[in-house]
Order: C-alpha cells, then sequence, then structure tokens
C-alpha cells in the first residue's frame, strides 16, 4: 500500500474541517507521583472545552501515583481512569498499547507524565491531524520551531541523535517523513490503530507503530522539549539495550530478513567455538571429543542471541527447555548431515570438493534456518496461547 507523508508547512486544502469529537490522552507512568498532579493542571488549563477530552493513564509504578492521580483528579473538568498494571509487560510501550485499547475518542494522544511534553500542544496536534486528513500527527523537535532543550547534558542529546539517525537507517521507507522517530509525545487516529500488531518492547512506542502499522498520512507539528517537573529521567543502560532489542526485532520481522539475520549470528558462533575447541585441546582432551564439545559453546551462543534477537515474540509457544532442546538437536544434526551430503555431491553429481563443501554448506544453512522456523517456534497448531499479560485494574476516579 502507498504511503503518503505531509511536508511541515505544506498547506493542505479542505472543503470543510470537521470537528474532532473528542480526544483521549493516554499517559504511561512508573513513579511519577510528583508530577502528575502538575500534569493534570496543565491539561486542564491548555485543553479548550470545544474539545472533549478524557485522560487515561496506565500506570506501572511501585509507589503511591495512583492514589496521587485519584487525589489530583477531583479537581479536573474531565474523566480520569487509571489502569493499573501488576505486570509491566512489554515495559512503557506495553502501557501505551493498553492506553490505546482502552481509548474510546475520535483521537488518541500519547505522552509523557514528567511534564516534558506540554500539554498545550495536544489542540494543536488534533487540529494538524484534521487539516491533514492525516492519521499520525508526530510532535517533533527536529523541525523548525522545535528544540531538544530539556534533555539534560550532551551525553543525553548525543545519545537521543544518535538513536535518531540510526532507526532512520534501518527504517528509510517506514520513517519517511518523521523527522523525530524517537518523540514521545504523538496524536493518532483511533481508526489508525491496529493494537493486535503491535509488539513493543521498552518505551520507544512510536517507533513500533510506524514500522508496524504507519498510517498512510503522516505530518509533524515542532515542539520545544520542556525540563522535567520532578524526579528522575527512566532512561538508563537497561532501557538502551531493550531498544536495540526491539530495533532488531523490527528489522528481523521479514522472513528474508531473519534468514539474513539467522547467518550473521551462527558467523558469530565460531568464536565460543574455537576458543572452547583451544581450552579443551589445551587441557589435554582428544581433538574429536573436543570439537563435539566445543560445537555445543556455539550452539548455546547462537542459541541465546536467536531467543533475544530474532524470536523474541515466538519464544512464548514452547518452554525454553523444548526450545533449546529442539535447537541443539538441528544444529547438531546440520553437522551430521554435511559429511553425507559432500559426498553426495562429490560422487553423484562430480563436484570438486570445495564446490561441494559451499554447496553443502549453503543447503545445510537453509534447512537449519527453515527447521528453527518451523519446528522450534512456530506456533502449535491448535494450541498457541496469547500473550501473556499482566494483570490490569481498571479505576476510573
Amino acid at each position: 500500500m502507498s504511503q503518503e507523508s505531509i511536508v511541515p508547512g505544506e498547506v493542505v486544502e479542505t472543503a470543510e474541517i470537521p470537528e474532532p469529537g473528542a480526544v483521549t490522552i493516554v499517559v504511561p507512568t512508573f513513579n511519577e507521583a510528583a508530577n502528575v498532579r502538575q500534569l493534570l493542571r496543565q491539561i486542564t488549563e491548555a485543553v479548550p472545552a470545544r474539545l472533549p477530552c478524557e485522560v487515561v493513564f496506565v500506570d506501572d509504578s511501585t509507589d503511591d501515583t495512583p492514589e496521587v492521580i485519584e487525589k489530583a483528579a477531583q479537581d479536573c473538568p474531565f474523566p480520569v481512569t487509571v489502569l493499573h498494571r501488576e505486570e509491566p509487560v512489554g515495559g512503557l510501550g506495553g502501557a501505551v498499547v493498553e492506553g490505546l485499547k482502552a481509548a474510546t475518542s475520535d483521537w488518541i494522544v500519547v505522552m509523557d507524565g514528567d511534564c516534558q511534553h506540554p500539554p498545550s500542544l495536544v489542540p494543536d496536534l488534533v487540529a494538524t491531524g484534521e487539516r491533514a486528513n492525516a492519521g499520525l500527527v508526530v510532535a517533533s523537535r527536529y523541525i523548525k520551531g522545535g528544540s531538544r532543550a530539556g534533555l539534560a547534558g550532551s551525553y543525553r542529546v548525543a545519545v537521543s541523535r544518535g538513536a535518531t539517525w540510526l532507526t532512520k537507517a534501518l527504517f528509510p521507507r517506514r520513517l519517511h517523513g518523521i523527522s523525530d522517530p524517537m518523540s514521545g509525545f504523538f496524536a493518532i487516529r483511533r481508526s489508525a490503530v491496529t493494537a493486535e500488531v503491535l509488539q513493543p518492547l521498552g518505551y520507544k512506542i512510536l517507533l513500533e507503530l510506524a514500522v508496524r502499522s504507519r498510517p498512510r498520512r503522516v505530518t509533524e507539528v515542532p515542539f520545544v522539549f520542556q525540563d522535567r517537573f520532578a524526579g528522575e529521567s527512566k532512561s538508563t543502560a537497561q532501557e538502551g539495550l531493550r531498544f536495540l532489542r526491539h530495533l532488531a526485532g523490527l528489522r528481523t520481522a521479514s522472513p528474508v530478513a531473519r534468514m539474513v539475520g539467522f547467518g550473521l549470528i551462527g558467523l558469530t558462533g565460531f568464536l565460543p567455538n574455537l576458543v572452547g575447541l583451544w581450552a579443551l585441546t589445551a587441557s589435554g582432551m582428544h581433538y574429536v571429543p573436543a570439537e563435539i564439545l566445543a560445537n555445543q559453546l556455539g550452539v548455546a551462543w547462537n542459541f541465546l542471541l536467536i531467543e533475544h534477537l530474532l524470536f523474541r515474540e515466538r519464544r512464548r509457544h514452547r518452554r525454553w527447555w523444548d526450545r533449546a532442546g529442539r535447537f541443539a538437536l538441528l544444529a547438531n544434526a546440520d553437522l551430521v548431515l554435511r559429511i553425507p551430503l559432500i559426498a553426495v555431491f562429490v560422487h553423484q553429481f562430480h563436484l570438486g570438493v570445495l564446490s561441494a563443501t559451499a554447496l553443502a554448506l549453503v543447503t545445510t544453512f537453509v534447512l537449519r534456518f527453515a527447521g528453527t522456523e518451523a519446528l522450534v517456534y512456530l506456533p502449535r497448531r491448535g494450541r498457541e496461547k496469547p500473550m501473556r499479560d499482566g494483570r490490569t485494574a481498571r479505576r476510573a476516579v
């Protein structure tokens, strides 16, 4: 399906701009008790009465954030709902998906709970989407009029710019027309959301939406990233690793990309294999059993990387020991099959030894990849289970 992007500042003529029916503001929170009262106050001041509004907090907090929201909501002229999750499945991105599913309005605005995203921009996001007949409106720090001033320190600025460059380089087509794919502040039409295809990991939900189910028409508005009202940033090295895993999962979503990733991971498995072989033979072990044991190190290495980078969303279909056993069986069968296959190519098809070895390697690689997909990670027929979902308590306050 073709995609269209709208250049910021482009004039889009429409016969009549309909007034949006309502807006749902989705706010994921994790221990933001010191910020939510100020955020609700800003939303109250920013959203005009002509734009019906509701606020949905999806809360993963371990502090008293839900209780603070309940007290602050008493002064709000709009409905406020708290969805508290006992298990933060998918991190902040998973919280946003819960909010998208719970929203009932024509437009959904996603923003952080730390007051770095100005609520005064909510009406502009919705109005811009209506004028442009867009499905997604991104608040961008990187177009004229925007600023990343609220990023604390040169290190976070560098990380943000590097992550933006990396994502745009990996997904040039899907992110065309989006200058700030790392933004956590955007508006999307409820009709454009396909929550079932989303597989969030970490906090970059806009990237997930843009890559897996991007609306056909996208536009942007500038915004100035504010300083935190209170507390500390939740960005950590662990979140950075989750972001890289998320990128890998998005990039390898197609079978061809997964096969390429499978091959690259297989190449890295030679390192632990060789190190193990050197250590075992140096200790006096015969090279044949040493080679068999060292090969298992490479198999274990490959299995761990494939689990976390290629098939993260399919791990739920089988228990880990079942997956590990099947993967090890396929990997070792690869070795057993390769030698007789080389013999067949040499004696039956009269290939040279090098050519036969190369062809056998390619053949067993394709069979190993197909076997891994079908026998290790493909859902069992009639026994596919839905993704484990954390218990969520819904409370209107």
